[in-house]
């Protein structure tokens, strides 16, 4: 019984084929970045085809050199899968960001490969304008492998997943209060997901090189502006192509990238109506009026307004780009004032739609949140009131309740411990709070030393290490992290 209840548990050997499954899948998107060095005659293809070949090695023999007596993945499984993937990817996608001929540190390497595949978009590299083309393409091609999630991806192409393990690995990557499917199976829901996801990508893409922007550019800022993710080609961001077009576009997308996905396409299958039906999208829509009257506000009484871009597009763009962690500059905001960066800070913190490929807390939960304080007020007027709290028409559970309450404690407290820790480490304590908080939110943009003309090579080797580990805790929003690192998770 006890050997049957075992193995009824854990599906180690399973995990781990699944694990090999997944670098040969990176093995194949690494070949893109491989075939745009040759195709530019840079040494860096060399780094790619050293790291193509370890990674294929090591992902085959774990596939076929691994025999699982069973191909199904309980819960537990899917916890540790959807954990490890995210460090497995990015500890072979650093690989050529230490054997390229701009080569990076250990610590480094990693942090700029977490921070690509959990959409993040800080970077350790101060000048990537000297960077190959191969390098910048793999940079913008980690965040949009990341901006659906490693797993959902895996889910798509493995069918023989679908099943309870596969459900888990799903709702632990997936973002925000509510996970519905779209379909009976989940392989069909990540196949109809990433099909939109690459239309949108496509589309994004064509428009902008009919703008400002050349072929290879376009694609770069379409792989990282769709997942919300910001790495761009250009030091001074997208504030160095000088284009309202490019801007517009951008924000549209960044936009559409803060709504939830599944919204999306139910909206397309039914009816548009059903998009401002939703409490949540209205809610997004809204934040986004409301903060942009205030930046508005605070660019013309601080006496920063220097052109019509300056009070339409730009304060539009950076509300959009920091709502939904995108992280793009099209300026030097931090010049707007106090009052701007505190609203960012807001912003930030909170994130766009669940669903969606954007970090942050989500406004699903501030909605629940703000409800749920508003019951508790009646309910302390009036103690026999039966009510409970709905968002977009779907009730949330006590258990559900408790979820999304200790999230909130868990994600503010691990944005105040490394804030508190690079504050011990000599960093300016606004500085300090606003990187970690970019890191734990998934977002990416940086105030101070980590503003639009720095980076957070400034960090000491732990810092780099001890951020890189908060982007990966804010991506798999931080309760599926810990529980793999819980006693009695590991119990039999």
């Amino acid at each position: 019984m006890n050997n049957q209840h075992r193995q009824l548990s854990a599906n180690h050997a399973m995990v781990f084929k699944v694990l090999g499954q997944l670098l040969l899948v990176e093995t194949a998107f690494m070949s893109l970045p491989l075939a745009v060095c040759l195709f530019n005659g840079e040494h860096d293809w060399l780094a790619f085809a050293a790291t193509i070949a370890v990674t294929l090695a090591v992902g085959a023999t774990t596939t076929f050199g691994i025999k699982p007596r069973s191909a199904l993945l309980h819960r537990h499984d899917g916890l540790l899968l959807a954990s490890l993937a995210w460090v497995m990817f990015s500890l072979f996608g650093m690989l050529p960001f230490m054997l390229c001929d701009t080569p990076l540190t250990a610590s480094e390497a990693f942090f700029e490969a977490m921070s690509g595949f959990t959409t993040t978009g800080a970077t350790v590299i101060r000048d990537v304008e000297v960077c190959s083309h191969g390098i910048l393409v793999w940079r913008a091609l980690t965040q949009w492998i990341g901006g659906l999630g490693i797993i959902l991806f895996t889910l798509t192409f493995i069918p023989s997943l679908n099943n309870s393990g596969s459900l888990m690995m799903f709702h632990a990557e997936a973002t925000g209060i509510t996970h519905d499917k779209l379909g009976a199976r989940i392989a069909r829901t990540a196949k109809v997901l990433w099909a939109l996801y690459t239309l949108l990508t496509i589309l994004l893409i064509t428009l902008l090189w009919l703008g400002p922007m050349t072929l290879f550019d376009s694609i770069c800022h379409g792989f990282s502006a769709i997942s919300t993710g910001g790495f761009s080609t250009r030091n001074q961001s997208i504030a160095d192509f000088d284009s309202a077009y490019i801007k517009g576009v951008l924000t549209l997308f960044m936009l559409v990238g803060g709504v939830s996905f599944t919204l999306i396409i139910t909206s397309v299958r039914n009816s548009w109506r059903s998009l401002w039906r939703d409490e949540v999208f209205r809610t997004y829509l809204t934040i986004i009026a409301v903060f942009y009257i205030l930046m508005v506000v605070a660019v013309l009484r601080g006496g920063h307004a220097t052109g019509w871009q300056s009070v339409t597009i730009d304060p539009i763009f950076h509300i959009v780009s920091a709502l939904t962690s995108t992280g793009y500059s099209a300026g030097n905001w931090e010049g707007w004032g106090v009052m701007v960066l505190t609203l960012t800070m807001f912003m930030m913190y909170v994130g766009a739609c669940a669903g969606s490929t954007t970090g942050g807390a989500k406004i699903d939960r501030l909605v629940f949140l703000l409800k749920n304080m508003r019951l508790v007020v009646r309910r302390y007027v009036r103690p026999r009131l039966l009510q409970s709290v709905s968002v977009s028409g779907n009730y949330i559970s006590h258990e559900m309740a408790g979820e999304i309450i200790a999230f909130i404690f868990v994600y503010t407290l691990l944005i105040a411990m490394g804030g508190v820790m690079l504050v011990a480490q000599g960093f300016p304590i606004v500085d300090a709070f606003f990187s970690s908080l970019s890191c734990v939110s998934n977002n990416g943009l940086g105030a101070g030393v980590t503003g639009i003309t720095g980076s957070y090579d400034f960090l000491p080797e732990s810092g780099k290490w001890m951020m890189s580990m908060l982007m990966l805790a804010g991506r798999l929003e931080i309760i599926t992290l810990l529980a793999v690192f819980t006693r009695s998770f590991w119990r039999k």
